[in-house]
């Protein structure tokens, strides 16, 4: 049986880039950036806007918006929970029960404290991992992360 194509993506770009931003560069801004375009794309898909609330929440809690954090990542784990163990080529169970034992403290934050810490996506289709892999050689991480949406002149105003 002949192999397939080489040069035929298994999977989207903007997600390969989205695994990317958040297991390499744990830049959850740019998780967001790259997957609501996914979700745009893929006409709202709740299962990528669920993704992208993971990346939210962490982008959230990491700068001190515990409250942003918790809402975002109990979102995203209701919806996730919904899906397969393995979907789209990742550990979703695994992402899964993370992101909501994350949700459960957050929801003690205020008598039990923790520092935060970040989430990794387990990748499990060989496919998806060499996907990963080569795109990560053309994507480079963003440095300084960015903390919000920007124009593009306001580099140029912060310098004068």
């Amino acid at each position: 049986m002949p192999r397939r194509a080489a040069s035929r993506m298994a999977y989207k770009p903007l997600y390969l880039a989205y695994l990317i931003y958040f297991n390499r560069d744990r830049d959850y801004f740019e998780c967001h950036e790259v997957l609501e375009e996914l979700w745009l794309e893929e006409q709202r898909d709740p299962l990528y806007k669920a993704l992208l609330q993971v990346a939210v929440g962490l982008y959230h809690f990491r700068g001190g918006n515990v409250r942003g954090g918790l809402i975002m990542l109990k979102q995203s784990h209701q919806v996730l929970g919904r899906y397969p163990a393995v979907t789209l080529g990742i550990d979703l169970a695994k992402l899964v029960r993370e992101a909501g034992e994350y949700a459960a403290r957050l929801e003690a934050y205020a008598d039990q404290p923790f520092d935060y810490y970040d989430l990794t996506i387990r990748i499990v289709d060989p496919v998806l991992e060499e996907e990963v892999r080569i795109a990560a050689e053309s994507i480079q991480p963003v440095v300084p992360q960015r903390r919000g949406p920007q124009r593009p002149d306001r580099r140029k105003n912060e310098r004068n």
